[in-house]
């Protein structure tokens, strides 16, 4: 019967990865036609009407979509001299571009575009010297501006970043930072506020194509706040919440074993999924986190083994249940350890900001809160158990005690000294 339940899940589960492989292709492919649609119409924009030349007429013009709404346009000469407009759409705050040597914030130059409360545009280069905003210096920077200076507009909800750069070389592939935020800077020293968020990718200006494993198309693959979102799913909530069940609901044999095994393999899935994705923008963004992927990968082994545990869980009766029972729980807490470590690390790596934070202590909070409520039932019930056992056996022993054959033959009646002497003197004594 175990058995056969066993091979209609595996079945079951054979079905709904088939299922999803089948969505997600669905998906990839109208996306991408979506927003290759979409990025046409954009770059076939009218820029004289708000924009001066030189950003107003670009010759031999090169157009693409980097990330979200974000369209980069920009044309080159001979003399190493590019032109560039960015334009993404706008409500508030400040939007920026950034050039990194190393694909990294830390001390790359950026060039920021916001409307101030005035409704007067404002763009600056900035010189990023630190997280912190008086480190991120306005005005100042290692981008080779031209005369030229640079220029803002807002349009149809679309604000326009537009400079000119001149370099000593020819400007070939090159690590592109974007950000947002919906917070306008400061209005007297220019303080950027915190973003919203932002992106690394890697941009070859010679060819005009984002590098060959830098393809930003709309794709939950391609997004970090999806490899975050999976990662925080599987470790964070649906793999806790199956070891709970586990630990804690055992006593319903039918209900809480269908339970976590249904919870865990839902872990496992969006697991797997946060791995690739993961590893996807590893490759594709260029970035060196060896602890992250690390323990990314060490926390992905461990879930595999532990289904494989499910596959090969010896029966009740099998003398080695109990090595197995202690493989798989321990196992699972070491995963689950590792797992919510990793998702501390990933949030401080891509700089989620407070709302991610703020949001995994708060899940991670009330699982800690729920396990110690649980676990002090459970102590409780243990000790009323081992009460109700000490009591059975105190009034074993009493009532053994009362039924002594020893007891029995001391509580006999005997002739006291004052009943013998008194049988003296009536003449009653037996000899």
């Amino acid at each position: 019967m175990e058995e056969s339940s066993r091979i209609q899940l595996s079945k079951l589960i054979y079905v709904v990865v088939i299922l999803i492989s089948f969505s997600y292709s669905n998906l990839v492919v109208e996306g991408a036609n979506s927003d290759s649609e979409t990025s046409n119409g954009l770059c076939n924009s009218d820029l004289t009407s708000f924009l001066p030349f030189p950003y107003s007429n670009l010759p031999n013009m090169v157009c693409k979509p980097l990330w979200n709404s974000y369209l980069l346009r920009y044309s080159k000469s001979k003399d190493n001299e590019i032109t560039i407009v960015l334009s993404t759409i706008y409500t508030s705050g400040w939007v920026g571009i950034g050039f990194s040597r190393d694909g990294k914030m830390l001390n790359s130059s950026c060039i920021v575009g916001w409307v101030n409360l005035q409704g007067q545009g404002k763009i600056k280069q900035y010189h990023i010297k630190g997280f912190k905003p008086s480190e991120i210096k306005p005005d100042e920077g290692e981008l080779p501006l031209t005369n030229v200076p640079p220029y803002v507009a807002v349009q149809s909800a679309t604000i326009y970043l537009s400079f000119q750069l001149k370099f000593n070389t020819t400007l070939k592939t090159q690590p592109i930072l974007l950000a947002f935020s919906t917070k306008t800077p400061t209005h007297h020293h220019h303080h950027l506020t915190v973003h919203d968020d932002k992106t690394t990718i890697l941009f070859d200006f010679s060819s005009g194509k984002t590098d060959s494993s830098v393809d930003f198309s709309p794709s939950i693959f391609k997004d970090r706040r999806t490899h975050g979102t999976l990662a925080l799913l599987a470790w964070g909530l649906f793999l806790p919440v199956g070891a709970i069940l586990a630990r804690y609901l055992s006593r319903n044999e039918r209900l809480w074993y269908y339970l976590h095994v249904a919870i865990q393999f839902m872990g496992f899935l969006f697991g797997v999924a946060a791995v690739v994705v993961g590893l996807s923008l590893y490759h594709k963004m260029h970035v060196f986190f060896p602890a992250h992927k690390g323990i990314g990968i060490l926390v992905l082994v461990m879930t595999i083994l532990q289904v494989f545990a499910f596959f090969t869980r010896p029966s009740t009766d099998s003398k080695y249940r109990r090595y197995w029972n202690w493989y798989h729980k321990w196992l699972g807490g070491i995963c689950l350890f590792f797992g919510a470590v990793n998702i501390v690390l990933g949030i401080n790596i891509a700089g989620a900001g407070e709302a991610w934070n703020i949001g995994y202590g708060f899940l991670l909070a009330s699982i800690l809160v729920i396990v110690v409520v649980f676990e002090a039932l459970k102590r409780l019930r243990r000790c009323a158990v081992q009460q109700k056992i000490i009591l059975l056996v105190i009034q074993s022993l009493v009532l053994a005690l009362e039924n002594a054959p020893w007891k029995r033959n001391a509580c006999l009646p005997m002739d006291t000294p004052s009943k013998q002497l008194q049988h003296k003197r009536t003449g009653k004594i037996k000899g």
